[in-house]
């Protein structure tokens, strides 16, 4: 292992290695850690000035990075900490083995917080602060796994009641229950982020600390030293968000941010790293990115072992063993550690002549005592100028005893039989009789206990209780009709793109005398692709450090200009970065009392398709704000071709239940949708966000024609009826983003060559239309005696007739799924398939989408209607130019 000391080179004798650290004790001694490391510092330099290669090593030895003698005391009632915790520890248990008793295999975990409940006890009891109205209060990420330890503690705190631990993963159960992971959207009041998608927090707790900062440096809220806490197993490093952005935390000094990774060394189906050692690994990665690491392997019972160890021959073998050697290790004997970990060498053995087996065996890891995590905590919070990650060797299942105590199974681990049950009670001295023990009663002490006094003091010298989740901010004030006024009017001609009037909208909202500060526009590395750096030089990029440099285009109106109060956060080729970013934006309603309004604009097809779990994340976290999918639609994006080209967003939105999902086409669209968006938000508080599809497709954008607010947002209204509605022929053309367009020219189409009368409709959100059909239907099932509602799409449709035609730039289901409540048949044209590198008439052309497939669409139906002649179709698909024998863009 990289971390093992080195055999040592022929001719060289112990003795005086010896010497060399005998000097070195004394440097530490007389000067210090720091003059000491300074010393080696330039030793390695001249060492390498004279030709020596010394091997790269981002690893430490394989021991406690804090020594004894720079521990600090503990400062809390070690005994009394203990006992609640065992409580904790019972109680979280029996939450879990009531819950699978009543119903089998219900779920629920164990081992987690088995192997975390030190980490976690440490930080409530001595670290994790509270918000009040006067203190911002710590952030803190718990590991989602963990959940049934935090419900044991709030039980004990008096905050949840016996009934709800009772009805854990049954929450519809009269009383209610307990969501299985930490969910705000189903504990609003509890739970402030949702971690058990693994590699998500991590990520997103980076993100948060560096929004914390830029608030900071912005002046929208005090410089405090509030910490954002991250907790995480060891396995869920594998996923990449967890590592991939620690190089932002070192690079943006964020030493309010503290990982604390919980290496129990298991993923759910084995070890972590069975031939390797994953906290070595950690270590590297974490060193490299420039973090300050902390290591917390062994426990105060190993101190006295490795301080009669003169040689260093124990920490020498502590970096031998691989992680499935050390899993085997903890399952095992005191003989059988004797034999296989410290018989390596019978100097090692000496070292524990006087131990019995069974102290053996009870030897701690440094997860599991409360000196060494405090220690490790306490350097964290007073670490200046980086981040930190502490790795905690535990055991994962710590207690379980032979029910998988360090197994691989221990994951799965729902129940105990009496035995089991009878051990672990008796292993942490929960008061219950033998018959009490093996029906797991829930136990908190009475109110005037030593133990609820003692918890209830240290959460009150901390500020309150954690986790808590309250809405502090206070509502804006004012409707912005003015601010949206000029959009409803037009561009009297001149052709503009819906990204670029969302662009002028934004100067004008980052102007506005009430929200203006509050907006956060994120872009991850496309500003440019979305015409918005005019707004570089008039709100600047944020940087935590200002700009140290002169841009290389500074002597051009929109410079790229860099600065401490930037407003833009730019966040580079990261969308899941900047995902975070909306997400801490988002919620800093509840996490900071302030209402940000972030507005993420990116490529389209990187949003639900490429980053759809920290959407739904945000969503769980009841977030706020506007997403906008740049150059969306499969058609509108000209040469980008397959990898580029989104055609899938709108469904996929429908999956995500608070989005509002709209595909404007025309400026006073959008202005009407973000109008009513902030007004829902952010003054009326409602727990939704907006995904808007915008195009950089230019074309002139016409007045607002009429009060058509309310179609525009409950999802479709008229656009332009047909000139001539006394014909016999007629049709509804639908149409949404840049395909409206096309739906305008087939109307045209339709009247002068084909003499069809249709009207035109712009659908703004097929999201929209499909839950108030859904919503109307289920209402009248559930109340038959009343009068049937009817659905919008039916209602507007009343006085529509002819057949109905839809196109959009996105799959055929879109339209697909309201045609049920159509008064006829509906015929949809969308853009199944992959995409090409073409230019937008070549693929309309290819999708079967442009005004010319429109018009066929519609004088098929008429033709299956029995109102016209097959061959006026016939001759209609010669005169178009439209290929019959094309390939089908579906699988071609």
């Amino acid at each position: 292992m990289n971390n093992e000391l080195k055999t040592q080179p022929h001719g060289i004798h112990d003795v005086e290695i010896q010497e060399w650290l005998e000097s070195l004790d004394s440097v530490l001694e007389s000067s210090g850690p720091e003059v000491a490391a300074e010393i080696l510092e330039r030793l390695r330099a001249h060492a390498t000035v004279n030709g020596i290669d010394l091997p790269f090593s981002a690893n430490t030895p394989y021991a406690n990075t804090i020594p004894v003698r720079l521990e600090p005391l503990f400062p809390g009632d070690q005994e009394l900490e203990r006992r609640i915790k065992s409580l904790i520890r019972w109680n979280a248990l029996a939450m879990v083995v009531r819950a699978n008793r009543v119903e089998h295999n219900i779920g629920g975990h164990i081992s987690t917080y088995a192997s975390a409940a030190t980490l976690y006890e440490v930080g409530f009891n001595h670290f994790f602060r509270a918000r009040s109205e006067e203190f911002e209060g710590d952030t803190v990420y718990f590991q989602g796994h963990a959940s049934p330890g935090i419900y044991a503690r709030a039980y004990l705190e008096g905050r949840i009641s016996a009934q709800k631990l009772e009805n854990f993963r049954r929450e519809l159960k009269p009383g209610g229950g307990l969501s299985s992971y930490p969910h705000p959207w189903l504990m609003p009041d509890f739970w402030e982020f949702p971690t058990v998608s693994m590699g998500l927090s991590p990520l997103m707790a980076i993100y948060q600390a560096r929004f914390n900062r830029y608030l900071e440096d912005r002046g929208m809220k005090p410089v405090t030293d509030a910490k954002v806490w991250a907790f995480l197993g060891d396995g869920e490093t594998d996923e990449p968000e967890s590592l991939g952005a620690i190089t932002l935390a070192s690079r943006e000094k964020l030493d309010n941010l503290i990982f604390v990774v919980n290496c129990n060394l298991q993923r759910l189906d084995g070890p972590v790293r069975g031939n390797g050692q994953i906290i070595q690994e950690l270590e590297s990665a974490f060193r490299g990115a420039g973090w300050n690491v902390i290591k917390v392997l062994w426990g105060s019972e190993w101190d006295p072992i490795l301080e009669r160890d003169t040689e260093g021959l124990l920490v020498k073998r502590m970096g031998e063993l691989v992680d499935g050697e050390y899993q085997k290790l903890v399952v095992s004997s005191g003989a059988y550690v004797r034999e296989h970990f410290f018989g390596s060498d019978p100097r090692l053995l000496q070292l524990v002549e006087p131990m019995s087996d069974e102290s053996l065996r009870r030897l701690r890891l440094g997860g599991h005592d409360p000196r060494k995590v405090y220690a490790a905590y306490k350097a964290a919070v007073e670490q200046k100028g980086k981040p930190t990650v502490i790795l905690a060797r535990t055991i994962k299942g710590y207690g379980l005893g032979e029910a998988g105590e360090g197994k691989n199974v221990t994951h799965q681990q729902k129940k105990l039989n009496e035995d089991e049950l009878r051990e672990f009670r008796s292993r942490f001295g929960i008061p219950l009789n033998d018959e009490d023990c093996i029906e797991v009663p829930f136990y908190r002490p009475a109110e005037d206990s030593v133990e609820i006094q003692y918890l209830r003091a240290r959460r009150e010298a901390l500020g309150g209780y954690v986790p808590t989740r309250s809405i502090r901010s206070k509502p804006i004030v004012a409707d912005h009709d003015e601010l949206f006024k000029e959009f409803h009017e037009g561009s009297e001609g001149r052709e503009v793109s819906t990204t670029m009037a969302f662009v002028q909208m934004l100067r004008k909202m980052l102007k506005d005398p009430e929200i203006g500060k509050l907006i956060v526009p994120i872009v991850p590395d496309e500003a440019r692709t979305f015409g918005m750096e005019s707004l570089f030089r008039t709100v600047g990029i944020y940087s935590s450090i200002g700009q140290k440099y002169e841009p290389v285009d500074v002597n051009t109106l929109l410079y790229y200009k860099e600065a401490k109060d930037g407003q833009i956060l730019e966040e580079g080729i990261t969308e899941a970065g900047s995902m975070a970013s909306f997400i801490a934006a988002g919620s800093a309603y509840a996490t900071h009392g302030i209402n940000t309004i972030p507005f993420f604009i990116y490529y389209s097809m990187f949003g639900f398709q490429r980053i759809g779990d920290f959407i739904w994340a945000a969503a769980d976290m009841r977030t706020r704000g506007f997403m906008l999918g740049g150059t969306a639609g499969r058609t509108t994006l000209s040469g980008e071709g397959l990898q580029h080209q989104d055609g899938n967003s709108h469904v996929l939105a429908l999956t995500v239940p608070n989005v509002k999902a709209y595909d404007p086409a025309f400026a006073y669209e959008l202005a009407v949708i973000i109008q009513d968006g902030i007004r829902r938000m952010y003054k009326d508080g409602e727990s939704i966000f907006y995904y808007l599809t915008v195009m950089n497709e230019p074309y002139a954008m016409p007045a607002m024609p009429g009060d058509v607010r309310d179609g525009i947002l409950r999802g479709m209204y008229r656009f332009r009826r047909a000139a001539n509605g006394k014909t016999k022929l007629r049709a509804q053309l639908f149409g949404s983003g840049a395909i409206l367009n096309e739906a305008l020219r087939a109307q045209e189409i339709l009247e002068t060559k084909y003499g069809v009368a249709a009207d035109v409709w712009s659908v703004t959100s097929y999201k929209e239309l499909y839950n108030d059909g859904n919503e109307t239907e289920r209402w009248n099932r559930l109340h038959p005696g009343e009068k049937p509602r009817v659905p919008y799409v039916t209602k507007t449709l009343a006085d529509a007739p002819g057949v109905l035609v839809a196109a959009s730039d996105y799959l055929k289901t879109l339209p697909n799924m309201i045609s049920k409540w159509m008064p006829r048949r509906l015929a949809s044209l969308g853009t199944d398939g992959f995409g090409r590198s073409e230019g937008r008439t070549s693929l309309r052309d290819f999708f079967e989408v442009d005004s010319r497939f429109i018009t066929v669409a519609t004088l098929h139906e008429l033709f299956a209607d029995g109102k016209i002649e097959r061959s006026v179709l016939d001759k209609a698909i010669k005169e178009l130019g439209i290929n019959a024998e094309k390939p089908n863009p579906v699988i071609s």
